[in-house]
């Protein structure tokens, strides 16, 4: 086999293995409510699938995780088992705007 076939084959090999090699975001929509919370406590803060083509980040109630002036808010996401209350970075209710 000639060299230029075998670095073909080597980069396409490659690339074709390259989307294989991210991490997935977990989908809420396939986990139960109990395992989502549990794993936004583990991890302080996650990044789950909510929808075809939704996502976001969701933290521990009390934590630092969100950024000044943000806040932990109160949010509902799709799970396995219906409904899941979540909290999600957010600015708070009633706050001056920049």
């Amino acid at each position: 086999m000639s060299a230029r076939v075998r670095i073909l084959l080597v980069t396409l090999g490659t690339v074709l293995a390259a989307p294989g090699l991210a991490e997935a975001r977990p989908d809420s929509r396939s986990m139960s409510c109990a395992a989502i919370q549990a794993a936004i406590q583990s991890h302080r803060a996650v990044v789950l699938t909510t929808g075809p083509n939704t996502y976001d980040r969701y933290v521990r109630q009390f934590g630092n995780e969100c950024d000044w002036p943000e806040v932990p808010m109160s949010a509902y996401i799709p799970a396995r088992d219906g409904h899941c209350p979540v909290y999600r970075c957010d600015e708070p209710v009633g706050a001056p705007p920049d």
